[in-house]
């Protein structure tokens, strides 16, 4: 039990040191810099060699600027919103499997921090709490500009979501299991990307929903809401939405990578690097967790770039045009998926 415990203590340090610490700096500099190069600016260039150093000046500038609760706000719900914003993002990465199962001190140990046989489940039940925090922060800010925001970030998630589920599950059902080490274990021969392709652009485009990034930006359009549902707030408050963005997507690229790239895997490679370099400089099963997680975050890179490709080169879509693309576009591309994969799985060809 006390080995358990400390081994789930480690692995949760590790995630967390890594998506705090690592994750949301980071995509700040690189939204940035990103955004000076595909608009032929340079992008931060005087806080440090490169501007590497803008993140730590907008964690200070957030941290000392005045906190204000507007007078007329519903204060706990006002107060409660950008917690809610954080916690499904920060929580949903332990159903995530960064390696194969190792054994450590005599013990089988699984490289995931929550090791549930119902991962993919709680996954997505988990990270569609998100949808509150914006409407209750739309709400409680007693702004209808915000009112308004949190009202399309309902309608646009719960839209979203459906489509998004049933590729998932179209990922599921070859499989025959909810749990994502056994996802990443079936990919072994063949990355679901190929034989569900749709389903994987049905996901993508879903996921950019799901975390509010351009072009699916309408609950926070600055031309229109004012910045939406975060208006009224700001310092630390508004850096939370800030954050949860940033984890969220980084969230969402771990599970595409784990459900349509083979997550840690990568043909073998994670598993004859540790080999090799078992015994030399440590353990085969610190090597197992390393060489995986690098092959995930690689893949979780290609996703975070692509993010901030697609921002800064396409524009806004209507959000008519948002809710055509979700019910009458991707819902049924989705469905479609769905049967050709059931059909596939029964006659034998996956």
């Amino acid at each position: 039990m006390v080995f358990d415990l400390i081994a789930t203590l480690i692995k949760l340090g590790v995630f967390l040191g890594l998506f705090l610490g690592l994750v949301a700096p980071i995509m700040v500099w690189v939204e940035r810099k990103a955004a000076g190069l595909f608009q032929d600016r340079p992008g931060p260039n005087r806080l440090g060699p490169f501007g590497l150093f803008q993140p730590l000046a907008d964690a200070l500038k957030f941290f000392f600027k005045e906190d204000v609760t507007p007078a007329a706000a519903d204060r706990p719900l006002f107060l409660i919103a950008p917690a809610l914003a954080v916690l499904p993002a920060l929580t949903t990465f332990v159903f995530l499997p960064f390696g194969p199962d190792v054994e450590v001190g005599g013990r089988v140990v699984p490289l995931i921090v929550a090791d549930a046989s119902a991962g993919v489940l709680l996954f997505l039940a988990i990270a569609s709490l998100s949808v509150y925090s914006l409407v209750l922060a739309g709400y409680g800010s007693n702004n209808k500009y915000s009112l308004l925001g949190g009202l399309r970030a309902s309608a646009q998630l719960i839209s979203y979501e459906l489509a998004m589920t049933l590729a998932v599950v179209a990922v599921l059902i070859p499989v025959a299991s909810f749990h994502l080490g056994d996802v990443v274990a079936a990919q072994q021969r063949m990355w679901n990307v190929v034989p569900q392709a749709i389903g994987f652009l049905v996901f993508l485009v879903a996921a950019f929903a799901e975390t509010n990034r351009l072009p699916f930006d309408l609950p926070e359009a600055e031309s229109e809401l004012v910045a939406g549902f975060h208006t009224e707030y700001s310092a630390m408050r508004f850096a939370s939405f800030f954050m949860s963005e940033y984890v969220s997507m980084t969230t969402l690229s771990a599970l595409a990578a784990t459900l349509y790239l083979g997550g840690w895997s990568l043909f073998g490679l994670p598993e004859w690097a540790a080999a090799r370099m078992a015994g030399l400089l440590g353990p085969h099963w610190l090597w197992m967790g390393l060489f995986g997680l690098t092959v995930l975050m690689a893949k979780v890179a290609l996703f975070m770039f692509f993010y901030v490709w697609v921002r800064w080169t396409f524009p806004r879509f209507r959000y008519d045009q948002l809710m055509r693309l979700g019910w009458k576009v991707l819902l049924p591309l989705a469905l479609v998926n769905v049967i050709w994969v059931a059909a596939a799985t029964l006659a034998g060809w996956l």
